[in-house]
């Protein structure tokens, strides 16, 4: 290998162990790098290393000389270890990423520290256990979705649900789907496609790991007017589960203990009235749906529906059946 190549490694080789071995904590002084860079076999001496310092530092890269002199150190990164952390937290608890697919991001994602913080990482991995998907493919389903609406393409694809032998099963027979998509949104750590059915006129939803075979069609999307005011935010306080129903502007009385759990539900702009005898009340919109009643149901006696009185007649047959059962 030309000397002068080797310069130019040698340089790039630094800048690994540096990023790989170091941090306030971990140095690297001239004879570590020196050494290091033997292994890759680069020639380096006391005058390489002062040198590449100051062209990495220039180049942009955080290279900090202990103040002790005892050697260098990577200071700020692109991710700091809390960062990390958190999207780490994020691929794992995604039920929606298989769990060969989180350990890859995983992995990628502990490439971005040094190895005494990926190690960190990499613990986090083995001290949870969430329930994953089994289709290796949502995965790229989801920039398959992506593609098709950069594109303006409608799209096709097949559609399961599972079995008691917990097999997806195709539905409508396993006849292929054609809607126009529009939008992902992510709720309860699922991910859904918001498309837009043109038979049926209206608005639907899928999770993205029950579907199948994706592929773009030549037709370009159609429904936008459906989607002109269509608020995803909104769309995902009011609807529980990702279950639809016909929409309802409802009246919930509470008691104030639960005031954070409303907030976290709907938000911090929902407008708390306060009532006498430590309660509140507030009015919010709902796509109304044994999920929603569900819901409620777990709150307990703390909150009841005042109104409408559709709504709230339909709560009392929702525990009436289930009373039934008992």
């Amino acid at each position: 290998m030309a000397k002068i190549n080797n310069h130019k490694l040698a340089l790039l080789y630094m800048m690994r162990e540096l990023l790989q071995k170091t941090d306030e904590e971990h140095v690297l002084n001239a004879t570590d790098l020196i050494k290091a860079l033997e292994g890759y076999n680069c020639e380096a001496d006391r005058r390489t290393i002062y040198s590449n310092v100051e062209i990495l530092q220039e180049f942009g890269l955080d290279v900090i000389k202990k103040e002790n002199g005892q050697g260098y150190y990577i200071g700020s990164r692109d991710f700091e270890l809390p960062e990390l952390k958190l999207l780490v937290d994020a691929v794992q608890s995604s039920k929606f990423i298989t769990e060969k697919k989180s350990r890859e991001l995983i992995g990628k994602l502990m490439q971005l520290t040094n190895e005494q913080k990926a190690k960190q990482l990499n613990r986090s991995v083995f001290i949870r256990n969430r329930m994953k998907t089994g289709n290796e493919k949502v995965y790229y389903n989801v920039d398959a979705l992506h593609e098709a609406m950069n594109r303006n393409r409608q799209i096709r694809f097949r559609y399961g649900e599972w079995s008691t032998g917990k097999q997806l099963v195709m539905k409508k027979g396993g006849r292929e789907y054609f809607v126009s998509p529009w939008a992902l949104t992510w709720d309860d750590e699922n991910y859904y496609l918001i498309a837009f059915d043109e038979p049926a006129g209206i608005i639907k939803h899928y999770r993205v790991d029950k579907m199948l075979d994706i592929g773009l069609t030549d037709r370009e999307r159609v429904g936008q007017e459906a989607f002109q005011d269509f608020d995803l935010a909104a769309f995902s306080k009011k609807t529980f589960g990702m279950f639809g129903g016909p929409d309802a502007e409802v009246v919930l009385r509470c008691e104030e203990s639960l005031v954070g759990v409303i907030i976290d539900r709907f938000g911090r702009e929902t407008a708390i009235v306060p009532e006498d005898g430590g309660y509140f009340h507030v009015r919010v919109t709902i796509a109304v749906s044994p999920q929603f009643y569900g819901w409620v149901t777990g709150i307990g006696a703390g909150i009841e529906i005042v109104s409408p009185a559709n709504v709230r007649d339909g709560y009392r047959e929702y525990l009436q059946a289930i009373l039934a059962k008992y």
